[in-house]
C-alpha cells in the first residue's frame, strides 16, 4: 500500500459505493464511485459490480487492502443476515465469494460496524478512551460498540424488545416518516430507546449517525440522559473510512476464527 491508501467499498440496498480512503487523513483519497445495486442483488451479481468499482480504482490501489460492508451480520466472512438485500446472503460464505470474484483479499464487515469504527478513529468520538455506542438511525437502527478503540462487532441494538416491541420498529427514522411524527412526537419514542441502551451499557459518549442525524439539532438537546449524546461527523462517508480502515487493522490482526 502506498500513501496510506486503502480502498473502501459501501454495498447498500440501493446503491454500491467506493472510494480510495487515506487513512493518514481518515478521509476520501478522491472521487467516490456509486454504482446501482443490481435489482436482483445476489451475492454472484452484488461480486460482479464490486468488481467494477475495484477496477476502477486498481491503479491508484495497487495491492493495497480492500473493505466491504454489507447490510448484514457478519460472523468470520460468513453473512448471517440480510437488510435490503437477496436472502441468498443468508449463512452465506460471503468474504469468499468476493475473494474469488476479485482474485485477492478482502475484509468484510457489517455496515454499522464500519460507521461505528470510522467515528471513533476520525469523527465525533476521536480520541474517546472509554466505551462508545455508536447507532444509526435509518431504515432500522444500526449499531457499533466499541471500547477503548477496539470493535465488539454485530452488536445489533437496534432488535432490543423495548417495551414489547423491536426497538427499530418505534424508534427509526423510517418509521417518523412512515407515521408523520413530528419531531416533538418522535423524541419520546428516542428518549426511550436510548435509556434503555444507556441502562443496559452505561456507555461514556453515544453517538447518533444516519440521515436524520442533519437535524439532530431538532431532537438531540431534547433528549434527557446521564450520557453525552452527539451527532455523527462524517455522514454517508463513515462506512467506507470505516470498511477501509478495518481492512488495513485486519492485516495487523487478523482473524484467527476465518
Amino acid at each position: 500500500m502506498t500513501n496510506n491508501l486503502a480502498l473502501g467499498i459501501d454495498i447498500g440496498g440501493s446503491g454500491i459505493k467506493g472510494a480510495l480512503v487515506d487513512l493518514a487523513k481518515g478521509d476520501f483519497a478522491g472521487e467516490r464511485l456509486r454504482i446501482d445495486t443490481p435489482q436482483e442483488s445476489t451475492p454472484a451479481n452484488v461480486a460482479a459490480v464490486v468488481a467494477q468499482i475495484v477496477s476502477s480504482f486498481a491503479t491508484e490501489l495497487g495491492d493495497g487492502p480492500i473493505g466491504l460492508t454489507i447490510p448484514a451480520i457478519v460472523q468470520h466472512g460468513v453473512t448471517l443476515s440480510a437488510a435490503n438485500i437477496h436472502k441468498d446472503w443468508v449463512d452465506c460464505p460471503a468474504e469468499k465469494i468476493f475473494e474469488e470474484a476479485l482474485g485477492r483479499h478482502v475484509v468484510l464487515v457489517n455496515d454499522a460496524d464500519a460507521a461505528g469504527v470510522a467515528e471513533v478513529k476520525f469523527g465525533a468520538a476521536k480520541d474517546n478512551p472509554g466505551l462508545v455506542i455508536v447507532t444509526t438511525l435509518g431504515t432500522g437502527i444500526g449499531s457499533a460498540i466499541i471500547h477503548r478503540g477496539v470493535l465488539v462487532p454485530n452488536s445489533e441494538l437496534g432488535h432490543l424488545e423495548i417495551d414489547g416491541y423491536d426497538a427499530e420498529k418505534r424508534a427509526a427514522a423510517s418509521i417518523r416518516a412512515k407515521e408523520g411524527l413530528s419531531w416533538d412526537e418522535y423524541v419520546p419514542r428516542l428518549q426511550r430507546y436510548y435509556e434503555t441502551v444507556e441502562f443496559l451499557f452505561s456507555p461514556d459518549l453515544l453517538v447518533v449517525g444516519g440521515g436524520v442525524s442533519k437535524k439532530a439539532h431538532k431532537f438531540l438537546p431534547k433528549l434527557k440522559l446521564r450520557t453525552p449524546i452527539v451527532p455523527a461527523e462524517l455522514q454517508n462517508r463513515a462506512g467506507i473510512i470505516g470498511a477501509a480502515w478495518l481492512a488495513v487493522d485486519a492485516a495487523a490482526h487478523p482473524d484467527p476464527l476465518r
